[in-house]
């Protein structure tokens, strides 16, 4: 079955950096494109960034672009994401997640176009 497990989450002071990982299995990994979200408390979970099978392209949310980059080795079924100048802000769970199959990278910023979610990874930066 499709698994997706976050990790490198924890605590961190504000301009400082952290890089996460999402371990995939049970599927074809390069054949997905992948995100990664985020759910700050007493919100929604939005948009991060996403990345298409092979790395050519990524979008990212405004609130990260120029701080955070998503990365991925398909030899290593992996995601990353590297978070730097983290501010109090970024503060959340973080997800990776799958898009769904004939889901047009148009929407690839859109949570409802995603199929599986790992269980997520806390992310807290303190001021």
């Amino acid at each position: 079955q499709v698994q997706l497990v976050e990790s490198g989450g924890g605590l961190v002071q504000a301009g400082g950096s952290l890089r996460l990982s999402c371990a995939a299995s049970g599927y074809s990994f390069s054949s997905r494109v992948m995100g990664w979200f985020r759910r700050a408390s007493g919100k929604e979970r939005e948009f991060v960034a996403t990345i298409t099978q092979f790395s050519r392209s990524t979008q990212y949310a405004d609130s990260v672009k120029g701080r955070f980059t998503i990365s991925r080795d398909n030899a290593k079924n992996t995601l990353y994401l590297q978070m730097n100048s983290l501010k109090p802000e970024d503060t959340a769970v973080y997800y990776c997640a799958r898009q769904r199959p004939q889901s047009p990278w148009t929407r690839a910023t859109m949570r409802d176009e995603y199929d599986y979610w790992g269980q997520g990874t806390q992310i807290t930066v303190s001021s």
